[in-house]
């Protein structure tokens, strides 16, 4: 099984791009991870919706086929880290690849939540696309740490 974060928008942020790369790094130690990124559509926020449709459309291309998909966007389900490796280990069972998407500064299409399986929140609040990035990608480090019953993971549920 394969993971893959399709993410609207590269990562400027010099800092947030050595953070992710870190996570990233630590999470093919246990899984195999593709991050791929789609350009984001340079529409100004009058364009709202254009904006999300173009890059609906170019999130939509990366999706390899027979993937499952997963969309992130704050009004989706929250997890625990506990629940999130659980759901990882059921993804790792199934043997079929799962694509995340992280959208851009508009939101994510109604075409890309359609084909979706399931919507994911990593918080209530709006995130901009690195940090959802950062938090997404330490969370699955998490997961990993947690299924091999590592001490990197302090929580016990609370």
């Amino acid at each position: 099984m394969r993971l893959q974060i399709l993410a609207v928008g590269r990562l400027k942020d010099a800092v947030a791009r050595g953070l992710c790369d870190d996570y990233a790094t630590r999470i093919r130690r246990y899984q195999k991870l593709e991050i791929q990124e789609a350009r984001e559509s340079g529409k100004s926020d009058r364009d709202a919706v254009q904006s999300r449709r173009i890059e609906g459309e170019a999130l939509l291309r990366l999706i390899p086929s027979g993937s499952r998909l997963y969309t992130l966007t704050r009004t989706g389900r929250a997890y625990s880290s506990e629940e999130l490796a659980t759901t990882l280990e059921r993804w790792r069972a199934d043997a079929r690849d799962v694509a995340l998407v992280i959208g851009g500064a508009h939101g994510v299409d109604e075409a890309v939540l359609s084909k979706s399986e399931g919507i994911i929140s990593l918080s209530s609040m709006t995130l901009p696309h690195e940090i959802a990035r950062l938090v997404l990608l330490e969370q699955l480090y998490r997961a990993c740490t947690i299924l091999r019953g590592e001490p990197y993971h302090k929580g016990r549920g609370s």
